[in-house]
């Protein structure tokens, strides 16, 4: 016995097309019209749509930064992106300082393994690339870890300098894995830094004042025309601004394998959030700061043109209110000094309805599209497709039924990220989840959660993954 899921509308990122669509076990197995019921579980899924399951390839779950630690866990964070359509997503382990790269592997899956809800595969980002580390590199695909990033920015924290980002292209490239970069000068950050707060600006505005928009565009530039050199594929993410997306798009007319992200806040936030009074804009401080309705309008087009692949979140949640009722530390730990806020905003519930709204129903680009930019371009890019990132014989049952119909308000109040805001309080939105299956089993049944911690699967991913 299967599942059969009936009178549906399925839609991956090339066609849509009504269908039913039969599960046995972990795997879609047919495809067509009118199959017979037989002794399947049946899901009618009339008047809505298939679509495969959301995949986040940008999270910091359980994160030490800051002081403190990101609030949401591979439990909460896991059910939080299953009630927003998310069903696998890839986070960032972070090399300990003076530790190898498989010390930090180690400690992620242990956060990982019995907490998780989801499907998931881990990157790993490079703080202290020793020789013996460099070394370490080329063992790392045969733990199905193909992606490495690298912090151009965090100085004295995570920043590397060139020499270090050219060396771990060139070994990337050479071994089929993907460079990632967080793209803003560090060096012209560190010194604004000081001089913003040497002349008393301490409020979160002036977070956004101390990395300009000039600095992720020039560090975009450098990272693209070092990857050019070494051959290496190249992937930056959270992108924000018109200088970052015009290298970008320079990079890419010339034929350089390189691709680039953004997230979701910086298509709706603007600086003047940062503005709001008693302290209120230190929920919207991240890096790089959110920027200017401008900058919204060139990343929009540059999702419609295909200059960016991808968008996915950067979650990594801090309470505002923190230290308060058990709860760990938060935003309120950089009153006075704008430095200090934890970097990190809330998101991974909220990408696909809130994408799907203002992107489908807003007529940036149709649905296909939307699957594309949500889970096939993610599953592609990432070494994933195609067990990910399409509903085909096959491939794994990531099914998502998403009611084109569903309105709700988004709020804290309601939603399961472990947090105490939402960026989009009050926003009424048309468009949402129904159910969701991952690997053919049921984990979310409108706003009931019927999944379990462990059901999660670690994901081996592939080498030589597609440049799009």
């Amino acid at each position: 016995m299967g599942t059969l899921f009936k009178n549906g509308t399925v839609i991956n990122a090339g066609d849509s097309f009504p269908a039913d669509v039969l599960v046995e076990g972990e795997k879609v197995v047919l495809i067509g019209q009118k199959i017979p019921n037989g002794n399947h579980k049946i899901v009618d899924a009339k008047g809505k749509y298939l679509m495969p399951g959301g995949i986040d390839v940008h999270t910091h779950l359980e994160l030490p930064f800051g002081g403190t630690i990101s609030s949401d866990d591979f439990n909460t964070g896991h059910c939080a992106a299953a009630f927003g359509g998310t069903t696998t997503h890839i986070d960032f382990v972070i090399q300990p300082k003076g530790g190898s790269l498989h010390d930090g592997l180690e400690e992620w899956h242990k956060k990982a393994g019995h907490k998780a809800m989801i499907d998931y595969g881990f990157h790993l980002a490079i703080t202290d690339l020793r020789p013996e580390v460099m070394k370490e590199i080329p063992s790392l695909v045969a733990d199905g870890v193909t992606s490495l990033k690298l912090f151009m920015a965090y100085k004295n924290v995570f920043q590397v300098d060139d020499a270090t980002l050219f060396r771990a292209m060139m070994t990337a490239a050479e071994h089929g894995m993907l460079i990632m970069v967080h793209a803003e000068n560090g060096d012209v950050v560190a010194d604004l830094i000081d001089k913003l707060l040497a002349e008393g600006k301490t409020d979160p505005y002036y977070h956004a004042v101390s990395r300009p928009s000039a600095v992720e565009g020039e560090a975009t530039g450098r990272a693209i025309a070092l990857a050019g050199v070494a051959g290496c594929p190249l992937y930056v993410v959270h992108m924000t601004c018109d200088e970052a997306v015009t290298q970008l798009r320079l990079g890419r007319q010339r034929g350089l394998p390189v691709m680039g992200e953004t997230c979701v806040q910086y298509l709706f936030l603007t600086v003047d959030d940062l503005k709001k009074p008693n302290y209120e804009g230190a929920k919207f401080v991240c890096s790089p700061p959110i920027r200017t309705e401008y900058d919204q309008q060139i990343l929009w087009n540059a999702l419609r043109d295909r200059t960016l692949q991808v968008v996915s979140t950067d979650h990594c949640p801090f309470w505002f209110e923190g230290g308060v009722k058990g709860r760990i530390a938060g935003k309120e730990l950089g009153k006075g000094n704008f430095a200090k806020i934890p970097n990190g905003l809330p998101v991974i519930e909220d990408r696909m309805k809130i994408m799907w709204h203002y992107g489908v129903n807003g007529e940036h680009f149709d649905a296909n599209r939307f699957v594309e930019l949500m889970s096939t371009n993610p599953a592609k890019i990432f070494g994933l497709y195609p067990r990910k990132g399409t509903i085909a014989v096959g491939s794994d049952a990531d099914i998502v039924v998403w009611d084109p119909k569903k309105r709700e308000t988004v709020s804290a109040r309601t939603h399961h990220m472990n947090v105490d805001y939402n960026l989009f309080e009050g926003r009424k939105i048309k468009g949402g989840v129904d159910k969701v299956f991952l690997r053919g089993s049921q984990i979310v049944d409108g706003d009931q959660w019927t999944g379990h911690p462990g059901q999660g699967q670690f994901l081996k991913r592939n080498a030589y993954a597609a440049v799009l």
